[in-house]
């Protein structure tokens, strides 16, 4: 490789290539360290670059000032000609995005575990008034001892920007974005808290929520439907987590978690349950939410939007009342027609030529033959009255 700088920092490999730009290996010679230098292609049109340069700047500096366990350090910004590049700590570890490849379920606790970490680095950055705006599987970085680490910052709230792209496509992951950021709107920190909760019914289940043919059939996934509990998809995710997703993922920002760091915190509070439940498979002791366990069913549906919300409450329904007999109905017909399909009335078919037996001919009693003796008139005119009084009981009572 040709020999490059970006400033003082000297470049020793390239690590990858992305819309935006390129990432880096290179080493600083003044602090004598590797680091990583994430590039910013501006080659726009001169009206737009002086903006988007102080864009750029302006984010950068907000995302150099977040100094948190679980988000990648920034150490510097610049520009060389036209690319804008920021050098970060270079991290040692796998992308989650590669961790998913496979479409495999994470273990439930190693998903629990990235998503809390996620949420504590989030939490911070929104407390000091930094959206990410992109959170997906290729900017969460898992390193030693299982550290997640987000990536981007700065450099993802650039993509959505009002400032038109050189390729003029639209950028980022449309199957993590949150309903809002579909039609249109500014994203907030309650979006970001959407996208991970993306994230974490993924790993949960090895399926994403929302998928489709084309960016728009997605887009559609995301603002109308609302995917099943991950426990229907995966046995071993406790119910407690049905819930803080359905939260996460509910369609209107307000239903969602306040801050990032109450997920988190149920997060921390769940991650406890998994244990016991996966050695025991007994029903688990009801957690600490931060919302009230006894609207936790309702809260599957009440994240739907209001079209879709309709359909799923006219699932639930009260048990229908048990229907009484109807006035057209006829006794005495019924019992004619059940009489003549049953096959009972050949059996009542007269012979002049069959002769009577001491029981009566074809065997009914009486010795009167295929004819009926008073006995069995009386009797067969009971059951009949009988049966119209009760008939008429239930109907008119």
């Amino acid at each position: 490789m040709e020999a490059r700088k970006f400033g003082r920092y000297e470049v020793v490999a390239e690590l990858g290539k992305g819309a935006m730009g390129t990432v880096y290996r290179a080493r600083d010679p003044m602090l004598n360290r590797t680091v990583a230098i994430k590039t910013v292609n501006m080659d726009l049109d001169r009206d737009e670059v002086e903006d988007y340069e102080a864009r750029f700047y302006q984010e950068a500096r907000a995302a150099g000032g977040l100094n948190h366990p679980n988000i990648v350090t920034i150490y510097d910004i610049g520009k060389s000609g036209t690319v804008a590049y920021m050098a970060m700590e270079l991290l040692a570890g796998n992308e989650l995005r590669s961790i998913m490849a496979q479409g495999k379920a994470l273990r439930v606790g190693q998903a629990i575990d990235i998503a809390a970490q996620a949420a504590e680095g989030l939490g911070y950055a929104h407390d000091h008034d930094v959206v990410h705006r992109d959170i997906k599987p290729a900017n969460l970085m898992i390193v030693h001892d299982g550290l997640v680490k987000i990536t981007d910052f700065g450099i993802a709230r650039m993509r959505t920007s009002e400032v038109r792209t050189q390729t003029g496509v639209v950028l980022g992951s449309p199957r993590y974005m949150s309903p809002e950021q579909v039609v249109g709107k500014r994203a907030e920190p309650r979006s970001d808290i959407f996208s991970l909760g993306v994230i974490l019914y993924e790993m949960v289940t090895g399926k994403p929520p929302f998928t489709g043919q084309d960016v728009s059939a997605i887009m559609f996934q995301i603002l109308n439907f609302v995917p099943p509990p991950p426990s229907s998809v995966n046995r071993d995710a406790p119910e407690m987590l049905d819930f803080i997703i359905a939260k996460a993922l509910a369609k209107s920002p307000g239903d969602r978690y306040a801050s990032a760091r109450e997920m988190a915190s149920d997060l921390r509070e769940c991650r406890q349950q998994v244990p016991a439940r996966a050695s025991s498979g007994l029903a688990l002791k009801p957690g600490q939410p931060s919302f009230e366990p006894e609207s936790a069913i309702d809260l599957l549906i009440l994240t739907a939007p209001q079209t879709r919300r309709s359909d799923e409450e006219s699932k639930v329904l009260e048990p229908a009342p048990t229907l009484g007999i109807s006035k057209a109905f006829d006794s005495m017909a019924a019992t004619s027609r059940l009489v003549i399909q049953s096959g009972i009335s050949g059996e009542f078919a007269t012979s002049s030529t069959t002769k009577p037996t001491k029981l009566g001919q074809q065997g009914f009693p009486g010795g009167v033959g295929p004819g009926w003796s008073r006995w069995d008139k009386l009797i067969f005119t009971a059951s009949v009255i009988s049966a119209a009084v009760v008939g008429a009981f239930i109907v008119f009572a």
